[in-house]
């Protein structure tokens, strides 16, 4: 018994060995790779216990898989949340926003448990069985529909971000927060799942005259926005799925209408009507709340496409580069998107908008979606960056600067702004909202 101990004490001590070498050798070459640029944060650290010793999950029974039968993140991950905070909740939280945190998103799918979510009414829970969505006005032949006969329809599958027309609207006279979530977080992307109600019309039949078109919410404020009909016969979708599951109820479940690009206040959510009519209908939300004040007196009544934008993800206030080493190698990676049509480029600057170089695309590059885009970076330590990032999309529209908007928008509307957005990188590699103004 004894010298089976010692065997398998000696083997044991054998791989310690082993491993110890491995990291004095790992740690030479790390250090030879620093002192020129690396993307290493630090080099190996000899006898590492999280390398050198069993993990503790590696030495007991791990959960059924039929502890969480729908499936739940890691409990590390307890701080990738959706936010609010009273600023943004008007003194009533039923009427309220909770803010994507897309500092911590990855490629261009949000969660389902993460897309930002605004109501007016609270959040409804439908009984799908009881669902009818009545279609009617100007067609030939006005339907009600059950949920099933809705999804007998030809259904179709795109990636489309949703935006709230306030994103980034709170920060226009200056900046109020220093986080990502809270200046750009009113917005998200996602796989939807539905039918274009061109395709419903096509068996229905739209009578020539028919120009607008009034959907309408069955939630406690019976929200109605008004669409044109060119819109509806271009891209709108009547849409059921999400990301691979049915709508979430804070998502409008269990059916929401979808316009690709268009202002997310436009994609109705428990959609339970829709009306054609040769005039639009003019709601006291829609003609006194989503409206914009111009400098000239005139106001802004009809929002629609959200603007070609763009945003650095990080750095950022949420993820600032004070443990970088002097000479490391960094990624600078950022999200770009637009109502209007595809990211063509994205443009990166230092020193606030003076100078740009071209940044990289990377990944998929859909329609009114949201596009990746990244820049590697070498760090200096000491300096102090302004980083700007201005997108470009293919129906021919650059983001504009702060002071190319506020000439022709004044200061006095939240809604539509897509001015570029400066992070300040400190000396100690802290960031921080600022806004450059010339």
């Amino acid at each position: 018994m004894n010298d089976k101990n010692s065997l398998e004490n000696s083997i044991s001590n054998d791989k310690i060995l082993d491993r110890r070498d491995f990291f004095r050798k790992t740690a030479a070459l790390s250090m030879t790779a620093i002192a020129g640029t690396s993307i290493f944060a630090s080099e190996a650290v000899v006898d590492d216990s999280a390398i050198m010793h069993h993990v503790p999950w590696g030495q007991k029974w791990g959960d059924p898989v039929t502890k969480n039968l729908y499936g739940m993140p890691s409990e590390y991950e307890h701080n990738v949340l959706r936010r609010n905070t009273e600023l943004l909740a008007s003194g009533n939280y039923r009427a309220s926003i909770a803010v994507t945190p897309i500092h911590e998103s990855m490629g261009i799918i949000t969660p389902n448990g993460l897309f930002f979510s605004r109501s007016h009414g609270g959040v409804a829970h439908v009984d799908p069985n009881e669902y009818r969505l009545m279609i009617h006005g100007l067609v030939e032949k006005p339907i009600v529909l059950t949920l099933e006969q809705l999804k007998r329809y030809p259904s179709v599958t795109r990636t489309h971000f949703i935006e709230c027309p306030a994103n980034g609207g709170q920060e226009w006279r200056g900046p109020q927060f220093n986080s990502l979530q809270f200046a750009k977080g009113f917005m998200s992307c996602a796989e939807w799942t539905g039918v274009y109600i061109k395709t419903i019309l096509e068996d229905l039949g739209l009578k020539p005259e028919a120009q607008w078109m009034l959907a309408e919410g069955s939630d406690n404020s019976e929200m109605g926005r008004t669409v044109p009909v060119d819109k509806v016969l271009d891209d709108a979708m009547i849409v059921w799925g999400q990301n691979g599951e049915a709508l979430r109820p804070e998502q409008g479940y269990p059916v929401r209408l979808l316009l690709p690009g268009w202002e997310g206040n436009l994609c109705v959510k428990w959609l339970k009507r829709l009306e054609f009519a040769t005039e639009p209908w003019y709601c006291k939300e829609e003609t006194s709340k989503y409206t914009a004040l111009k400098p000239t007196g005139q106001a802004v009544q009809h929002f629609y496409a959200n603007e070609v934008n763009s945003t650095v993800v990080s750095p950022s206030p949420e993820i600032p580069w004070t443990d970088l080493k002097n000479g490391q190698l960094i990624e600078i990676e950022g999200l770009a998107w637009s109502g209007m049509g595809t990211i063509t480029g994205v443009d990166l600057s230092f020193d606030g908008g003076k100078n740009y170089v071209p940044a990289k695309l990377k990944g998929l590059v859909l329609p009114k979606c949201w596009t990746r885009w990244s820049y590697m970076h070498t760090y200096k330590k000491g300096d102090v960056l302004l980083l700007t990032s201005r997108a470009m999309d293919d129906a021919g529209y650059i983001q504009p600067t702060v002071d190319q908007e506020t000439a022709v928008m004044g200061v006095e509307s939240v809604y539509h702004r897509n001015g570029v957005e400066t992070w300040e990188v400190t000396a100690e590699g802290k960031v921080n909202h600022v806004q450059i103004r010339s």
